[in-house]
């Protein structure tokens, strides 16, 4: 069965990582050389998908110059859509209607990476019946964790943990009915997610696997030393 098409939404400004996009789009700043949207969509490539729309915006025209310019594999087809400069999540999902041509899709952002099974999510997805399936993941806290006894007293410390909460992973599978739930304005992690979670219609696909996500300097900097050091797991 031919793998559906990717929206990567690519149109943020990434201000948390403004020491690196104040010239170039988030989706353009580089891990080992390579943009970090070359990055996620490879990951997808990898594991047999060929059509992605990349919603597009703040620097869009630098996003496309890329996209124009990069040597994709035969039978990859990667455009881009301006989906406007300040549009949030669910508004540039919902500006590529009429492009997604009523049939199920993926979506995920284009700073995150992981080593994840995207035929078992999309397996998954279709197994469940919902309308949308949402990967989840248990990031490592940015903190050591003090563990303490009920004396009050601190017994021991562990660095980094991970977390016991489960949270948005960005990788996404979704139904064409999922769409009615996204207007122009619409913020995807906010009401359109939570109506679908109160629906009974999002489903939740565990990651235990490597996940990360480029949303500070300091995530770019982990970011490349491990692709430096041969050990990216993506």
């Amino acid at each position: 069965m031919a793998k559906p098409p990717v929206v990567v939404l690519c149109g943020g400004r990434g201000t948390r990582l403004r020491e690196r996009t104040e010239s170039v789009p988030k989706a353009l700043v580089e891990i080992g050389g390579r943009p970090i949207l070359w990055h996620v969509i490879s990951i997808y490539i990898a594991q047999g998908f060929r059509s992605f729309l990349l919603a597009t915006g703040y620097l869009g025209e630098a996003v496309e110059e890329f996209v124009a310019t990069e040597g994709w594999p035969e039978g990859v087809e990667v455009k881009c859509v301006d989906t406007g400069l300040d549009t949030p999540t669910g508004g540039r999902i919902a500006a590529l209607r009429e492009r997604l041509d009523g049939s199920t899709f993926c979506a995920t952002y284009a700073d995150g990476v992981a080593d994840l099974d995207l035929g078992a999510l999309l397996e998954f997805h279709r197994g469940h019946g919902e309308a949308a399936t949402m990967t989840v993941v248990r990031p490592h806290l940015q903190w050591g964790v003090a563990e303490l006894g009920k004396d009050g007293r601190v017994e021991g410390f562990v660095e980094k943990p991970r977390s016991e909460h489960w949270i948005n992973g960005g990788f996404f599978c979704f139904e064409p009915g999922a769409l009615a739930y996204l207007e122009p304005d619409s913020v995807l992690e906010r009401e359109p997610l939570a109506r679908l979670a109160a629906e009974g219609q999002l489903g939740a696909y565990r990651h235990e696997g490597f996940w990360d996500c480029m949303d500070t300097y300091k995530d770019a900097v982990v970011l490349n030393d491990l692709w430096e050091a041969g050990e990216a797991p993506w």
